[in-house]
C-alpha cells in the first residue's frame, strides 16, 4: 500500500453486501463528470453485473467506511482496472495511487503481465496521473454509453507492463 495511506486501513474484496455503499461512493466520486454525463455513474445492477466478471477492491479505514474502491478484472495475462473512486472528502491523500497499485498487485498475483485502464478524454487531469504511475497512451475506444453523454467523448486507453522479477528484466 501507499506509504501515505493509514496503516490500519483494510484493503479487501467487496461482497454483494457492499453494493449499496459502493454505489454511493462511486456516484459521489464521479460527480466531477456531471459536465458531460447525464445521471448517475452507476447503480446496484451495474455493479452486480461487473462483480460477475471481476471484483471491486475496497479501501476501508474503519468498518463500513469506504475511502475508495477500484474495479479489477482479468483476461488471460491482461489486467484491467476501472471505476477508480475516492471519497470526495478523502481526495488528495494518496488513496487513488494506493488503489491503483493495489489493483496492479492483485492482477500481477494472478499472472497478469500488463494492466489497462480507459479514461474519458474530457477528464484531462487523468492521463497525467496515470503517466506518473507508468501508464502510456495506447489508443482510443468509443464511449460505450453515448446516449448519456452530453458532449462528444471517447476513451483513451492506457497500458502498463506489470511484470515482476526476471519477467520484467529486473533481478
Amino acid at each position: 500500500m501507499d506509504a501515505r495511506a493509514p496503516a490500519a486501513t483494510l484493503l479487501r474484496s467487496a461482497t454483494d453486501a457492499d453494493v449499496d455503499r459502493l454505489v454511493v461512493l462511486i456516484n459521489a466520486a464521479y460527480q466531477v463528470e456531471k459536465f458531460f454525463i447525464a445521471g448517475d455513474r452507476t447503480d446496484a445492477g451495474d455493479l452486480r453485473a461487473r462483480m460477475q466478471r471481476g471484483e471491486f477492491l475496497v479501501l476501508e479505514p474503519e468498518p463500513s467506511v469506504f475511502a475508495g474502491c477500484v474495479f479489477v478484472s482479468i483476461n488471460g495475462s491482461d489486467g484491467f482496472m476501472g471505476m477508480l473512486s475516492v471519497s470526495p472528502e478523502r481526495q488528495g491523500q494518496g488513496i487513488g495511487t494506493t488503489l491503483a497499485i493495489a489493483a496492479e498487485d492483485h492482477c500481477r498475483s494472478r499472472g497478469c503481465t500488463r494492466m489497462e485502464i480507459e479514461v474519458v478524454n474530457l477528464r484531462t487531469e487523468l492521463p497525467p496521473f496515470y503517466r506518473r504511475l507508468g501508464y502510456e497512451e495506447a489508443g482510443e475506444r468509443p464511449f460505450p454509453d453515448a446516449t448519456r453523454a452530453t458532449r462528444a467523448c471517447h476513451f483513451v486507453v492506457m497500458r502498463k507492463s506489470i511484470r515482476t522479477g526476471e519477467a520484467a528484466g529486473r533481478s
